[in-house]
């Protein structure tokens, strides 16, 4: 059956594509995130948007949504995908090792942002029952939009990622709850009990049953080496899974985020993932745009400063409370900050709290329409939270006094700029040939995930001159430097070769060019890094293709000598660089 032009379905599915095939990759070439450009695409398609002026220019039907509803359920499902992901990152292992910030610091955000934007609102006129439902609704954060930014893994994203987890278990309980504040509620608080003892059982049959079927489906779709049959399994899964938390009266997204974690306690986990990303990336990407559809510049404009207000009150409210419980919990100052950041905007599931407490006529309708801008404000902004709260996070942590590992044994150990893949691998070197070291890392999540693991890294900016002083480079024995950024390591490495003349300075060089640089700039050595892996990438083909092992053995050894003339020709040098020479065991004599 042929599809006529005007289908509602294939022009949204056309706009759609459009947008995650056309406009994101524009939006990342300028360093857009994807989120403001999906959200931004949504103002432009929706019906605030080109959308309005369809009557007048009917070829715009073509590039908007011509039914904002139709295409919810996709980003619901998008929700149910993400949630799903992060169950299969996970373990209940790992889940049950956060169950102090779940079920502690998670209620207590939930709790102390309702009850500071509750009582605000209430002396700001709103009646009690009303507050009670606007504090519940803006208290939650965005899970779809939070987790993305910052995974689940860094200190930033635990401590995230176990506030949002907790508030998904208590949407249906805040749901019932406004359900039993309405004026014509009755027996309301036994729905709430009923609904727990169900999901509590529906929980645990899934765990069983998971444990016991899940193995066995994912086995029979492996051996069948069908990679359809294998994603058609892996999306049953979490379809059940929702329609039966659903059913049992909790969210979808509690039965997506067990079912992940079932699978993850599975050998296909990783195939699950990868089978699974491009359905979550693009339906995630249909519910910005629904985020976006919602806005509408008009009344936007013509009640900015209330707007504005609101915005930033339930921003500030959040960002406190979850900063000092955080602070409680032991996190360092700049990454209780960040997430407090992170998890000051309201969150898509607001929107479904501010419509029941609508439907119980707890607020009024026209209350519930300038929350839910607010609450689509908020969903926009959150990249730009997102970013500030990592620029406030290393400004305090550079504040901060830097640990003893830097003041301590100064002039017995080696200094190392960077702590990325190279850089981690140059300490575990170290720390192998028992040779005492610091390093200095700008990412504080890369820090404190280095720290925890029982490396001497502290944070700090290494282009400061203040760092460099308090590291004591004069007594040092060497310097490494294995940042990933050609002019920095350049510009550096000559300004502490002025300043230190007799330290010994290593530096990782991108290429033979970017090494003639740097001994120009006044490094003892640099290393090429893709020098090395070029040629032994040189040699296995060779040898592959037949040639004889040491003719191949002969020309990698004749072209590292020209290498090596090129960077001592261009640098200047009066000396060789030191580029890896053949072992006695390789000089083989062509054949």
């Amino acid at each position: 059956m042929a599809i006529g032009l005007q289908n509602e379905g294939f022009s949204d599915a056309l706009v759609i594509l459009g947008a995650a095939g056309l406009v994101i990759p524009a939006f990342a070439r300028f360093r857009i995130s994807p989120v403001i450009g999906f959200i931004l695409v949504g103002v432009l398609v929706g019906p605030a948007g080109l959308g309005a002026l369809v009557p007048r220019a009917p070829w715009l039907y073509y590039l908007t949504i011509s039914d904002p509803e139709a295409i919810e359920p996709f980003a619901e499902f998008g929700i149910v995908l993400l949630l799903f992901s992060i169950g299969l990152e996970l373990s209940f292992r790992r889940l049950w090792a956060m169950r102090r910030l779940v079920f502690g610091t998670g209620p207590m955000q939930l709790l102390g942002s309702a009850l500071l934007i509750g009582v605000t609102l209430h002396y700001l006129g709103q009646n009690w029952s009303g507050s009670a439902g606007l504090g519940l609704a803006l208290a939650l954060s965005s899970t779809a939009l939070v987790l993305p930014l910052v995974g689940t893994s860094s200190p930033v994203g635990r401590g995230a990622f176990a506030i949002l987890l907790f508030q998904d278990l208590a949407l249906v309980p805040i749901i019932f709850s406004l359900g039993a504040m309405a004026p014509t509620a009755a027996a309301g608080w036994v729905g709430i009990a009923g609904v727990a003892l169900r999901g509590a059982l529906t929980v645990v049959a899934m765990y069983v049953g998971g444990r016991l079927v899940l193995p066995r489906l994912f086995a029979q779709a492996a051996r069948t080496k069908s990679p359809e049959l294998f994603l058609a399994a892996s999306l049953l899964v979490v379809i059940v899974a929702s329609v039966a938390t659903t059913a049992a009266g909790l969210s979808p997204i509690v039965g997506a985020l067990l079912a992940g974690l079932l699978i993850a306690e599975t050998e296909y986990h990783s195939e699950v993932e990868v089978m699974t990303a491009p359905f979550k990336g693009l339906a995630l990407g249909v519910f910005l745009i629904t985020v976006g559809m919602s806005l509408d510049l008009k009344l936007i404009l013509a009640n900015w400063g209330s707007l504005l207000a609101a915005v930033i009150g339930v921003v500030s409210a959040k960002t406190m409370v979850t900063y000092l419980l955080l602070r409680v919990a032991n996190a360092r100052r700049g990454i209780a900050l960040e997430t407090g950041l992170l998890m000051g905007s309201p969150s898509e599931t607001t929107l479904i709290v501010l419509a029941t407490a609508a439907q119980a006529q707890l607020i009024l309708g026209s209350t519930a329409a300038f929350w839910q801008t607010v609450t689509a404000i908020g969903l926009t902004i959150t990249p730009l939270l997102a970013k500030l709260g990592r620029v406030v996070s290393r400004r305090i942590e550079g504040r901060d006094p830097l640990p003893d590992a830097v003041s301590a044994e100064q002039g017995t150990r080696a200094v190392v700029f960077g702590f990325g893949r190279v850089g981690q691998l140059v300490a575990d070197m170290l720390a192998r040939h028992q040779q005492p070291f610091v390093a200095v890392e700008a990412d504080i999540d890369a820090v404190a995930e280095a720290r925890a693991a029982g490396y001497p890294v502290v944070f700090g900016d290494v282009s400061r001159a203040e760092l460099i002083d308090r590291l004591d480079l004069a007594s040092a024995r060497a310097l490494i430097l294995t940042m990933d950024d050609p002019v920095l390591t350049v510009r550096l490495a000559r300004r502490l070769r002025e300043a230190f003349p007799e330290l010994p300075i290593i530096a990782r060089a991108r290429d033979t060019v970017h090494a003639a640089e740097l001994y120009k700039a006044g490094v003892t050595d640099a290393v090429p890094e893709t020098l090395e892996s070029s040629l032994q990438l040189s040699e296995a083909v060779l040898v592959d293709l037949g040639v004889a092992m040491g003719r191949v053995i002969a020309s990698i050894h004749d072209k590292r000598d020209e290498l090596r003339q090129t960077i001592r020709r261009v640098a200047m040098l009066d000396r060789e660089p030191r580029i890896r020479r053949l072992r006695r065991s390789d000089e083989i004599e062509p054949a």
